[in-house]
Parts: C-alpha cells; sequence; structure tokens
C-alpha cells in the first residue's frame, strides 16, 4: 500500500470519511479519550451521523480504560474495559492485599478505614449522582482527615478510581467530575476482554504498525503476538514498515479530506505510536503532543496536521505551522462555518 492509501483506510475505519450513527462510532473506537468532554464530544461531533447535544450523553458512561485513561465508552462495553481482575474484584469491598495505591509512602487509608468510606460514599450516590466536592464534604463530615482525603481522592484516580476500577462507581458523562453508581455487569475474563478490544483496534483504528499496537493497548509484545496469531488480520507493507488490519467490509474509494478539525486526544492520532504517525510531521510532534500530556486539537490539511486550534465561544483561533495560501484559508473557514453550524463570527490565522 502507499501512504496515501494507509491514511484513506484509517481515516474510513474511523468514521472520518462517512459518518455514523453514535452507538457504531463509540463501540467501532472503544470509546473517545475524555480527560476534557469537550474534546470527547468534538471527537464524536466529526464522526457521528445523528449527533444531538441532547441526546449525545445517552447510553455512555465514563470511566477508565485504555492505556489507564478515562474514556467515553458504551455502557454495554463496561465488561470489556472493568473485567475486574476476571471478576475476582467486580463490587469487592474487602481493601486488604496489595494494590496499586496502598504500596505508595504517602498512602495513608488502611484497609478499614477504605472501607468505611467506601460505604460512605456509595450510600450518598443511592439516590442522586454527587460531585467529588460533595463527596469530600460527606467524608469530612464522617471524620476523614486531610490525609486520608488526598488518598481516597488523588488528583490521578486514588481510592475512587480503585472503586471505579471494581465496577462499583462510573463518572458522570460531563464535563465537571462527578460521580454515580455504576449499573451491574458480568465481567468477562480479562484475556477474553484483550482479544476483542486487538480485534476492535485491528478491524477500525488500522492498518497499524506492532508498534502502533503496543503502544494503544498498552501491551506487552507477547500480547500483540498472541492476539495476532488468534485474529484474522491481513498485512501490507510500505516504507520498510509492516501495517496489520482486518477487513471490515468498507470500500476506500474515497478522497482524504481538503479540512478536517481533529479533536484533543481524537483517537486518529491516539491509535498509532506518535512518532511513526501518518498525519503528524515529526517537527510538529511537541507543538500536538506537549510534554504536559495534553494531546491538541489538531487541523488536518490534505490529510496533514497543518496547525492546531482552538474555539472560544464564537471566535476560532488557528495556529499554523505552515504557510497556506488565501484559498487554503478561505476553504478553513468556510468548512468552519459547516461543522458549526454558522456559530463561527470570526477565524483568525497565527503563522
Amino acid at each position: 500500500m502507499t501512504t496515501e492509501e494507509l491514511k484513506i483506510r484509517q481515516l474510513a475505519n474511523q468514521h472520518l470519511l462517512t459518518p455514523a450513527d453514535k452507538m457504531t462510532v463509540i463501540h467501532d473506537l472503544c470509546g473517545v479519550q475524555a480527560q476534557f468532554m469537550v474534546n470527547a464530544m468534538h471527537a464524536l461531533r466529526i464522526r457521528c451521523s445523528d449527533y444531538r447535544e441532547d441526546t449525545i450523553r445517552d447510553g455512555l458512561v465514563k470511566n477508565w480504560t485504555v492505556r489507564g485513561t478515562v474514556h467515553v465508552f458504551a455502557k454495554d462495553d463496561l465488561p470489556l474495559f472493568l473485567h475486574c481482575h476476571n471478576g475476582q474484584d467486580y463490587l469487592k469491598k474487602d481493601w486488604n492485599g496489595y494494590t496499586f495505591w496502598d504500596r505508595r509512602d504517602q498512602w495513608a487509608l488502611t484497609p478499614k478505614r477504605q472501607a468505611y468510606f467506601v460505604d460512605v460514599i456509595l450510600e450518598a450516590l443511592k439516590y442522586s449522582e454527587r460531585t467529588r466536592e460533595e463527596l469530600k464534604e460527606i467524608c469530612r463530615q464522617q471524620g476523614m482527615t486531610k490525609v486520608e482525603e488526598s488518598c481516597m481522592f488523588d488528583q490521578w484516580g486514588g481510592g475512587i478510581r480503585e472503586m471505579c476500577e471494581r465496577g462499583l462507581l462510573n463518572y458522570v458523562v460531563q464535563e465537571k467530575k462527578a460521580f454515580c453508581l455504576a449499573p451491574a455487569f458480568t465481567p468477562i475474563p480479562e484475556q477474553e476482554a484483550g482479544l476483542e478490544l486487538a480485534r476492535r483496534y485491528f478491524t477500525h483504528m488500522g492498518p497499524s504498525t506492532f508498534h502502533d499496537a503496543k503502544y494503544y493497548c498498552h501491551a506487552t509484545t507477547a500480547q500483540i503476538k498472541d492476539w495476532l496469531s488468534k485474529l484474522p488480520v491481513e498485512t501490507a507493507e510500505c516504507e520498510g514498515r509492516t501495517y496489520y488490519y482486518i477487513e471490515n467490509g468498507q470500500t476506500y474509494d474515497r478522497e482524504i479530506p481538503q479540512c478536517l478539525f481533529l479533536a484533543g486526544f481524537d483517537q486518529l492520532l491516539l491509535a498509532h505510536e506518535k512518532k511513526e504517525s501518518l498525519f503528524l510531521c515529526p517537527e510538529h510532534l511537541r507543538a500536538i503532543f506537549n510534554l504536559a500530556g495534553i494531546v491538541m486539537p489538531a487541523l488536518l490539511v490534505d490529510g496533514e496536521v497543518a496547525g492546531k486550534w482552538k474555539k472560544r465561544n464564537k471566535k476560532l483561533q488557528i495556529t499554523l505551522f505552515r504557510s497556506i495560501t488565501r484559498r487554503e484559508k478561505n476553504r478553513i473557514s468556510d468548512f468552519a462555518d459547516s461543522l458549526w453550524n454558522g456559530e463561527i463570527t470570526s477565524v483568525s490565522f497565527d503563522e
């Protein structure tokens, strides 16, 4: 395959050439990353044929999934991502034993105290959603100390994350951090879940290299080899690299779009090792993947990242990585006007 053919396949498989219904998109992409909900919603906006602000969250949940990051994904995929150590930890409220969190030097919650505050939080959520701050205040009223609070509500997850990963809680699908009780589900074995994740990955985010798959799935070399041996993958060669993919019945007779406003943390860029991206030149890597771990919203022009963008209210600011013609600027402005339904009142270009 040529580089252009690979790009077209990756774009098409991610529903960036022909939009699909929301649930198809969210299943195929294994959810969308959601550190910032505005990014998750935009990732769906540019892919979904039925995108509506008032219904886009229906049937979706928010929790820790791929690569240990927070995603918005389909509620019926809870067993795929929260396999709860092969089901052994599902709804378990015994906090004795080894965990990632309690081995940290600053961890102050004893198993008994953690169990107590887990029950406090679950009781508080029994009848309604609660924000992070509301839960903190409720726990303080029940005797939680400041150091215990810093553990349970650690910015990287802490005790709350452990509750999420055991199927007790979900985040509310919104920007402000809030929590709700998770619906009941039946966990599936971790090995089975991993194979299904790999099947979706090579079907809907490929063609991908071996390194791409290791990066996206956060898997070992042995795991990737095992999945490839069990899946109906095909291969293609391009510029000395082998790409793996699973045919999904799509046709690839479309052209690369002249313009695309990718979301921050967009799956098109996160599905592949950033240094091997077909869309992002190495010299612009840090402008999109910054050192703080933020993946900026990228502007794609003719299949290459040509800049990044920021939308505030009705104003769109575009920072360009290369010179573009007046005709291209007009085309970008027209595309933005169409994408945001005439909401944009001004577009500025910084070169």
